[in-house]
C-alpha cells in the first residue's frame, strides 16, 4: 500500500497486510451510551464514533479550526489505498482514539491510524463470490459501529461480526438473515445500552423485512420487529400485525409483502426509542401485490419501537399503498427546534417519496410535511392527519398506461447522507428532481429483481415537463419549511458532512471533493480526487489538529470508461496545510468498441431482450440504473465467441468476481440469444455513437427515443431507481 503523509511527520512504512499490529495509537476503541450521548462535550469533539457521528444521526461536526475564513488553505495530509474493485464504496468511516475504520466492497474492514495513514489491520469475512446475484443493487457496505472495545458491521451474506477494535481479531460472528433467503445487510448498524440493531435489503427478491437486536456482547438474538404481516393462517409475531393485515388484501405473503428496512435505523436516548425506516413493497405495483387496495402497514414508514423489547409505540407512514419505489428508509434526524415559541424534541427525515417531514420524537405526531422539490404527482395533498392522498392515475398498477412518476423511482433523495447544522437551523440534503416510467405487468423482472414492471415498456404519455429539473444539493430550512438555497455544483449521488465552521462538504461528479458555505451555499473549496465520492464524509481531531476524511473510488460513466478503469479506491484525508499529493494517473486506453457482425433473426433477438431483462439487467444495466460498478457488456470480448460466452454465463467461469453460472434458468440457446441482442446494441452504437450512454438493455430496439436532457422547461429526465439496498 502506498501512503503519503505531511512532510513534518517523515514518510510512513508501507502498511500491514491483514496482519495485527502492535504500534497502535491509543488502546482501541472505547464507545459506549455516555459517550455517545456526550458526543460534543471537548473529550469527544474531535471523534466520530458513529456512522452519523453520533445518536442524533446529523453528521454535524463541533469543530471549527477549518472554517469559510482558511478553507482555501485545505490540502492532502495523507492517503490510503483501498485494493477491493467491483462494487461501490458507500462507506462514512469511524474514527475512534486515534484509529479510522473503513468498510469495502464486499464488507471488508480496515483500521488506519488516523495520524498517519499506516494500516493497523484489515479483516476479509470472505463473502462468496456467487452471493453477488442476491443483491438488488450493488456489492456495498456503507459502514460500521464502535462499542468498547468491538468494532461491529455487517455482511452481504446477512452476518453480524465484531472484532477487536486493536488487533481485527473476531470476537463473534452471528448469521442474522435466512442463509437460504435472498437478503443482505449493506447499511451499518446502531449500537445503544449494549444492544446492536440491524435490518435486512431483499425486497426486490419478495422477502418479508425485519429488524432485530443483538447482544453486542455476544451476538445473541434479543428480538426481532417484523414489518408486514405474514400468513393471517399462522398467526402473527406481534400485536400490531393483526390489525396491520387489515390493510392488505389477496395473498400477500406469498411474494413476501418487502419492507425490508435496509438503511434508517436511529436510537434517540431522549425517548429510549429506536426510529426505523421501513422498505418499499414487493413487488413495486400496490395493485399487483395486494388486489383491491389497502395501506399495506407497515411499508415505506417510520416506526418507533421501544429500544429494550422491540414493543411497537407509534408508526407513520410516508407512502399508503406504495407502487413507485419509495422505500422510507432515508435517514431519521433527530434535533431540538423551536418552533411557533416551543422547543420540540422532533424527528426529521426527506424522503424519497420528495417530502420533508418534522414529527414530534415521542409520540409521532406530524408537525409538518411539506415537498421539498418544487412538484410530486404520486399525491394530491394531504388529509387533515398529514395522511397522503393518492393521485388515481398513479396507480399504474390498475391500468394499462403506466405513469410517469415525480419524484422518480430513484428518490428526490436517496439513501446518500443529508446533514444538519443547529447553527444555521438548515439541512443538506442531496436531491434530485425528475420522473421514471412505470408500466405494470405481473411477474416482468429487472435481471433478477422481482418487480412486476416491464422495464422494455413506456407509459402511453410522454414524460412531464418539469422546470429545474436536475441533481443539485439543498439547503432546507425545517422550521419555516423552505428551501434557502440551491446549489448546482453539488449532487444527489453523494453523502453530506457540516461543521461549525460554516462548512458543508460533498462530493460532486465527476472526481471532486468540495465545500460550500452553509449559509449561502458559495462553493469555497474544491479538489480533484481522480475517483468518484458517494458515501459521506467525516472531520476528526488528533493533536489539536483538525482533519476531514473522505473515500473516493470508481469513475464515472458507462461504455469503455468505468469499469475497466483503474478505480483508484482510496481513504483521502484533509488538513489546513497539507502539501501530500496523489500519483498521476495511470495511462489507460478504453477498450474499443468493436463487436463482432450481427447476428441472429428477429425471435432470437426478442428472445435475447426478454432473457436479458430478466437476468442480467439489474447489474449490467437498463436506463442507466447501474453504471460502472459492474461491465457495459457491448465492449465485452466475450462477444466474439459463443464458447466463451457460454463458459461465464452457463458454466461459471467468471463466478469468483461474483458472475455467478446461470445454468438453472438459462439454456445454452438463451445465452446465444442473449449473446446476439448484446451484440445488436454493441453494433447500433458503434454506427450511431451519442456519448456514453446506459448499457446493454438500456434502449431495446423498438423503444421510444429517451427524452432530452434536463433543464428548465424540458421534458423531466427518466432517472434511473438509485442503486440503494
Amino acid at each position: 500500500m502506498r501512503i503519503q503523509i505531511l512532510a513534518a511527520l517523515g514518510a510512513a512504512s508501507l502498511a500491514a497486510v491483514a496482519g495485527f499490529a502492535s504500534l497502535v495509537p491509543e488502546a482501541g476503541a472505547s464507545v459506549d451510551t455516555k459517550r455517545l450521548i456526550e458526543s460534543d462535550a471537548p473529550a469527544n469533539a474531535g471523534q466520530w464514533l458513529s456512522y452519523g457521528r453520533d445518536y442524533t444521526e446529523q453528521r454535524y461536526s463541533p469543530l471549527a479550526q477549518i472554517n469559510v475564513d482558511n478553507v482555501n488553505q485545505l490540502g492532502l495530509a495523507w492517503y490510503a489505498d483501498l485494493a477491493e474493485r467491483g462494487g461501490s464504496y458507500e462507506t462514512t468511516p469511524l474514527v475512534v482514539d486515534g484509529r479510522i475504520y473503513v468498510t469495502a466492497p464486499w464488507s471488508k474492514l480496515y483500521a488506519f491510524d488516523a495520524r498517519t495513514g499506516r494500516q493497523l489491520w484489515k479483516y476479509d469475512p470472505k463473502v462468496p463470490g456467487e452471493y453477488a446475484v442476491r443483491l438488488c443493487c450493488g456489492i456495498v457496505n456503507r459502514g460500521a459501529a464502535a462499542w468498547k472495545d468491538k468494532v461491529i458491521w455487517g455482511t452481504l451474506d446477512g452476518r453480524l461480526i465484531a472484532v477487536n477494535a486493536k488487533t481485527g481479531r473476531k470476537i463473534w460472528e452471528t448469521q442474522v438473515t435466512d442463509p437460504d433467503a435472498w437478503q443482505s445487510i449493506t447499511g451499518a448498524p446502531r449500537v445503544a445500552n449494549g444492544r446492536v440493531f440491524i435490518g435486512h435489503a431483499g425486497s426486490e427478491f419478495h422477502q418479508r423485512g425485519y429488524l432485530a437486536a443483538f447482544d453486542a456482547e455476544t451476538g445473541k438474538e434479543l428480538w426481532r420487529w417484523w414489518v408486514v404481516p405474514g400468513d393471517p393462517s399462522k398467526g402473527f409475531e406481534q400485536p400490531e400485525l393483526e390489525w396491520a393485515a387489515k390493510t392488505w388484501n389477496g395473498e400477500w405473503w406469498k411474494t413476501g409483502g418487502g419492507g425490508a428496512p435496509w438503511d434508517a435505523i436511529t436510537y434517540d436516548p431522549v425517548t429510549d426509542l429506536v426510529y426505523v425506516g421501513t422498505g418499499n413493497g414487493a413487488p413495486w405495483p400496490a395493485e399487483i401485490r395486494s388486489p383491491g387496495g389497502g395501506d399495506n402497514l407497515f411499508l415505506s414508514s417510520i416506526v418507533a419501537l421501544e429500544a429494550k423489547t422491540g414493543k411497537y409505540r407509534w408508526h407513520y407512514q410516508a407512502t399508503p399503498a406504495d407502487s413507485w419505489d419509495f422505500d422510507n428508509t432515508q435517514q431519521v434526524v433527530t434535533a431540538d427546534l423551536v418552533i411557533d415559541g416551543e422547543k420540540k424534541h422532533v424527528l426529521m427525515q426527506a424522503s424519497k417519496n420528495g417530502v420533508f417531514y418534522v414529527i414530534e420524537a415521542a409520540t409521532g405526531k406530524v408537525i409538518s410535511a411539506t415537498l421539498f422539490v418544487p412538484t410530486a404527482n404520486w399525491l394530491t395533498g394531504f388529509d387533515e392527519n398529514f395522511k397522503p392522498i393518492i393521485n388515481p392515475e398513479a396507480n399504474y398498477g390498475a391500468h394499462d398506461r403506466g405513469f410517469h412518476v415525480v419524484p422518480s423511482a430513484g428518490g428526490a433523495h436517496s439513501w446518500h447522507p443529508m446533514a444538519f447544522n443547529p447553527k444555521t437551523g438548515l439541512m443538506y440534503i442531496p436531491t434530485n428532481y425528475g420522473s421514471f416510467p412505470l408500466v405494470a405487468e405481473a411477474g416482468a423482472k429487472m435481471g433478477n429483481q422481482l418487480l412486476s414492471i416491464n422495464v422494455a415498456k413506456r407509459p402511453v404519455d410522454p414524460p412531464p415537463r418539469l422546470e429545474g429539473a436536475g441533481s443539485y444539493l439543498l439547503a432546507w430550512d425545517p422550521v419555516k419549511r423552505k428551501e434557502v438555497w440551491r446549489q448546482y455544483q453539488g449532487s444527489s449521488r453523494s453523502g453530506v458532512m457540516t461543521t461549525a465552521g460554516n462548512l458543508v462538504f460533498q462530493g460532486s461528479p465527476p472526481s471532486t471533493f468540495a465545500a460550500y458555505r452553509a449559509d449561502t451555499g458559495e462553493r469555497v473549496w474544491s479538489t480533484d480526487t481522480q475517483a468518484n465520492i458517494v458515501g459521506g464524509s467525516v472531520s476528526y481531531e488528533v493533536d489539536g489538529v483538525q482533519y476531514i476524511a473522505v473515500v473516493a473510488a470508481g469513475q464515472p460513466g458507462f461504455g469503455g470508461g468505468g469499469y475497466w478503469a483503474p478505480n483508484y479506491a482510496r481513504l483521502l484525508v484533509y488538513r489546513l496545510g497539507g502539501k501530500a499529493t496523489l500519483p498521476e494517473k495511470v495511462p489507460y486506453t478504453p477498450p474499443p468498441l468493436d463487436p463482432p457482425p450481427n447476428f441472429g433473426d428477429a425471435e432470437t433477438l426478442a428472445r435475447g431482450q426478454t432473457r436479458y431483462n430478466e437476468h442480467c439487467a439489474a447489474c449490467h444495466g437498463n436506463d442507466g440504473r447501474v453504471t460502472s460498478v459492474f461491465p457495459d457488456l457491448r465492449y465485452a470480448g466475450a462477444l466474439h465467441s459463443s464458447e466463451a460466452f457460454k463458459a461465464i454465463v452457463i458454466d461459471g467461469a467468471m463466478q469468483a468476481n461474483g458472475m455467478v453460472s446461470f445454468a438453472k434458468v438459462l439454456t445454452p440457446e438463451d445465452a446465444e440469444a442473449i449473446r446476439a441482442y448484446i451484440v445488436s446494441l454493441a453494433n447500433q452504437a458503434r454506427n450511431a455513437p451519442q456519448g456514453p450512454g446506459p448499457g446493454p438493455g438500456g434502449a431495446p430496439p423498438v423503444a421510444p427515443a429517451p427524452p432530452p436532457a434536463p433543464g428548465a422547461g424540458a421534458a423531466a429526465p427518466t432517472s434511473q431507481p438509485a442503486p440503494h439496498q
